[in-house]
């Protein structure tokens, strides 16, 4: 077993973090969170719930303190919700406490054909932007990823291995962290 205290995961909605950290959490012998799950308990109501009353500002307000709060918490595998990154204080923590920071990425068409058959995507992953989900992918994706890439220590790319490849490479590459990292066809560092 590999021994870690915390490993972060983030990256856009719809690209895996919650199916691979449940996955993580089966082989590195820790327990995990979805943020987004956290925060809705602490809301009391859906994210789309909280963002349509209070706005976006109180979500990612509270995006933010659930993300400290994990971060300070006990050893865990922690899935982010896919905007965490918008804020500098939370890639801050990320940086300074979230380590390592495991980046999941797909492409575009990718993405919204999984949103597009989730149940859950109208309930749980409102369109900030007011409008249909599905319509802001490419534009978001691209405006993040430069945000993603400043705050990951690895990505992988889950739009061409399954779950359970992807956790594979990352117990992988966490086994050979500060030696070579290994070239799995999914992954790249940043």
């Amino acid at each position: 077993m590999i021994d870690m205290t915390r490993l972060t995961i983030i990256g856009y909605r719809g690209c895996g973090k919650s199916t691979v950290a449940e996955l993580l959490s089966g082989s590195l012998g820790l327990p995990w969170h979805d943020a987004d799950v956290v925060l809705e308990g602490r809301a009391g109501c859906s994210i789309t719930t909280l963002v349509h009353d209070q706005g976006e500002k109180a979500f990612r307000d509270l995006e933010q303190v659930v993300l400290a709060d994990l971060l300070a918490g006990p050893p865990a595998i922690i899935a982010t919700g896919g905007g965490v990154v918008l804020r500098p204080a939370n890639r801050r923590l990320l940086r300074a406490h979230g380590r390592p920071v495991v980046w999941l990425f797909a492409a575009a068409d990718i993405v919204r054909r999984r949103l597009a058959a989730d149940p859950m995507t109208a309930s749980r992953r409102p369109a900030l932007s007011g409008g249909d989900p599905l319509d802001e992918v490419a534009a978001t994706l691209s405006a993040r990823e430069p945000l993603y890439r400043d705050s990951a220590d690895v990505a992988f790319d889950t739009g061409r291995d399954s779950p359970q490849q992807i956790t594979a490479c990352i117990v992988a590459w966490l086994a050979t962290r500060g030696s070579s990292v290994p070239g799995g066809s999914s992954e790249r560092t940043v």
